[in-house]
This record gives structure tokens, sequence and C-alpha cells, in this order.
């Protein structure tokens, strides 16, 4: 990165304008924060602000199902809410004729899109958090949460400071080994990646509190010198529909426009690489001559769609292999009832030894039994034997051995899916979750008093 500034130093006209941009973004990965002066504010009691990446109704990813989620769950436990969505989104992703608010199941997300935003990164941090502290300002809240990735946390942080307020990072993701898994091993020797790691460290050390999602996650933040007194785990759940007891395997084909006489495995998820799907696909090659009525559901969009797509036609797979693309996420818990078996075949890698994803824990509560890749994260979810099987990751002969093993059993399948809806009602539900949080905000504001009466 500082070699790119260097290189671009003294250049006139576009490069110029590169030189700048990138000189910005190199400032923001060396330790510069937003700045703000110090506001009097009275909070309000029970009140959170939340601020976010991107969210719904406009963005459907994993990352925008657990923040409403999140916020539903904190709402109905009785805290009141405001999400507010990162300067710029969402006109920066096409969504030209937003509006500047919207409301989903009672859920308030607020937009900051500036008449004018700055031209540099770190310009627009301090722009953004300048934004932001206005709507704090507005909303008056006890306490600030926000996600990764850091810049997020540099916002906030400044927010919070200005205010007097504690806030939280929450910490969904590796986010720099997420950015070195599309690229070769040198990546994390690069400069890129070791500043972002030390950002990352330097957020989760200044946070009032840490929340992540499982305990490989939790130990790589204290491998990274965060205290692991100040995290707290909020794994992946399930609410609304899924707390429904399931429908049948036919009702839910039957709806999709799937033939209920068919057997299916697949996942629901996004369509790339890490996910280990060109993988599952070679695993169902070898299951199809076997398996006559079996077909492979992939269920979602992604960069990697294309690739899969070629794989499977040159496999001769074109008829068994059903892309649907993006669905409506009303009906994810039918595509989950609709598979025999869920399946997460995901790499080994760094990202996907630590991070819990979300599509599993829905599966597992729609009585579903999941075969996963052998890693420490998936390792959380799925028990061997009580709940689904597990299989060496990259390893599509051991994936279809232990396919076909469940396949060739119905009543297993039906004890493992049984038993997975138990576990995960016991112990993963979004309102469990918001039980959690708000013990953490309490816990936050009464240090914080506790401070203040001390000075």
């Amino acid at each position: 990165m500082s070699g790119a500034v260097a290189a671009l130093t003294g250049q006139r006209g576009q490069m110029a304008k590169h030189h700048a941009r990138l000189a910005g973004e190199l400032l923001i990965f060396s330790g510069w924060r937003p700045t703000l002066s110090p506001v009097n504010m009275v909070p309000v009691s029970g009140r959170v602000l939340h601020f976010l990446t991107n969210s719904l109704p406009h963005t459907g990813s994993g990352y925008a199902q657990r923040s409403h989620s999140v916020l539903t769950a904190q709402q109905d436990a009785g805290s009141e809410i405001l999400a507010v969505t990162r300067m710029g989104y969402p006109v920066q992703v096409g969504k030209v004729l937003a509006k500047s608010e919207d409301k989903v199941d009672g859920v308030t997300y607020r937009r900051l899109v500036p008449t004018h935003m700055a031209q540099t990164a770190d310009a627009r941090l301090q722009q953004e958090a300048e934004e932001l502290l206005k709507v704090a300002l507005e909303f008056r809240p006890e306490v600030l949460h926000t996600t990764t990735h850091f810049v997020n946390g540099l916002v906030v942080a400044a927010v919070a400071q200005a205010l007097g307020i504690p806030w939280v990072y929450e910490v969904r993701g590796q986010l720099a080994d997420t950015w070195a898994s599309t690229r070769t091993y040198a990546a994390k020797s690069s400069e890129r990646y070791l500043s972002f790691q030390a950002a990352e460290a330097a957020v989760m050390h200044e946070a009032d509190a840490v929340v992540t999602l499982g305990e490989a996650m939790k130990e790589a933040i204290v491998a990274q010198g965060i205290s692991g007194q100040k995290i707290v785990l909020a794994p992946n759940a399930v609410g609304g529909d899924f707390l429904k007891v399931p429908g049948t395997h036919a009702a839910a084909r039957t709806k999709l426009g799937l033939d209920p006489e068919l057997s299916y495995i697949g996942t629901v998820s996004s369509l790339v690489d890490y996910e280990g799907l060109d993988d599952l696909i070679d695993a169902f090659a070898i299951l199809a001559p076997q398996f006559p009525d079996l077909r492979l559901l992939l269920v979602g969009s992604g960069t990697a769609l294309p690739a899969l797509r070629e794989r499977a036609a040159k496999l001769d797979l074109t008829e068994r292999v059903i892309f649907t693309g993006r669905v409506a996420r009303e009906q994810t818990p039918l595509y989950h009832q609709s598979m025999d078996i869920f399946v997460v075949p995901r790499k080994d890698l760094g990202v996907t030894r630590a991070v819990t994803p979300l599509k599993p824990v829905e599966a597992l509560a729609s009585a579903r039994p999941v075969v996963a890749s052998s890693l420490p994260a998936l390792g959380e979810i799925v028990i061997e034997n009580l709940n689904g099987k597990l299989s060496p990751a990259g390893d599509p002969i051991g994936l279809a051995e232990v396919l076909a093993n469940l396949l060739e059993d119905p009543q297993a399948r039906h004890e493992l899916g049984l038993k997975g809806r138990e576990l995960i009602l016991q112990t993963r539900t979004w309102a469990a979750n918001a039980l959690s949080y708000t013990d953490v905000y309490g816990q936050l504001w009464h240090e914080q008093e506790k401070g203040s009466l001390a000075s």
C-alpha cells in the first residue's frame, strides 16, 4: 500500500486523484481516526443506536439478515432501537431512489446520504462520524453498537467518545482472512493484510465490549491480545418462522414447484469460493449413478455461480443440479424444509475455521440433518451423530460417502433432524441473544456510572 502511494507521489491530473485516494486509504489502515469535539447529551434509558454496513430491504446478505434478527429481538425485548447504515448506502449499491428511512418489521433504518461526499477515504470517515453524531444527538442512545469491519469501529468510537457513552464492537468475521482467501498465500504477508489485522485488533482493544459468534472466533480474538473477559458470545440463531413446527418435505417441495417424489440435498448460501460448492458438485457426481432420483439444490447467488454452472455442465449434471439464484427471505424456511440433507462443504481456510455461518443453524431448526466440513467453527454447530455428520474439508469422495450413508438411512436422518431442532431451540434463539445484549449494555452503563462517580 505504501509502495503504491510512493509511486504516485508528484503525479498530476487523474493520477494525482488516484494518489490521494490511495493515500487516504493508507491513513485509515495505519492508525488514523476521525476526531469530534465533546458534546453534552443526556442519554435516554433503553435506547440503542446500531451502525451497520448494509441492511434490509436493499441487501439480503447473511450480514443483513443477522442484523435484522438482532434488532427485531432487541425491540421485542423492550429496547428502543434505531439502525443507521454507512454513509452513501444504499445509493452506492445502485438504489438511487432509496428513501432516507425504511421500516422493516417495525425496525427503523436511517440512511446517511449527504448531498456531497468527501473524495478520500479518511475525509469520508470524518464526514461519516459527523453525520452519525447528528443522528445520535437527536436519538440520544445510552449505548452505540457496531459491527466489523474496523472502519465502522473507528466512526463509532469517535461518536461514543464525543458523547461520553459506551460502545460495543461485534465481530462477525475475520475480514482480513476473507480478503486473503481470494488471493495467493503471499497475501498473508502483505502490508495490507498485516495492517488490516492490526487495525481490527486496535478497534477491539478500544471497544468497551466485544461480541462474537462462537468459541473459535473468540479464540482468534484472544490470540490478537484482546482480554477474554470483555468478549461476549452471541451465536447465530433463529426466530420467526424457524420457531414454528417445520412442514414436511413434500409440502415444502410442492409450494416451491419442486417434484415432491424426488430426493434433495443442497445448501442455502452465498455462492462464493470458500463455501466449497465445487466439492459438493463433485460429490454429487459420484452419488448421481447410485441415486437416480437425487437432485442437488443450490439456493443463492454469488461470484462463484458461473463457474459452478459450468462445472455441473461439464459433469453432465445440468438437469440434476438446480440453481435457484437469490430467493426472497420469506421462502428460505421452505427451501430448508425441502431438503433431505443440508450440506456445508466449506474449504479449510482461516476464515472458515473461525467463522460460524447462519444457514446451517436454520437448517437444524427446520429439523433437517446437516453434513458439514470438519472445521472448528462448524464443529460448534454440527455434533457428530447427534444432529449431523462431519466430513473432511476438500474431499469430495469422503463427502459422497458420508452423504450416501445418510441417504440410505431415512430413520437416521429423521432422528438427527429432531435432535438438531431440539438443541437449536434450547441454545440458539434471537430472543435469548437479545437478553445477552441487554445484560452487556446494562453492565457497561453501570461501570461507566461508577467511573463517573469515582472521578
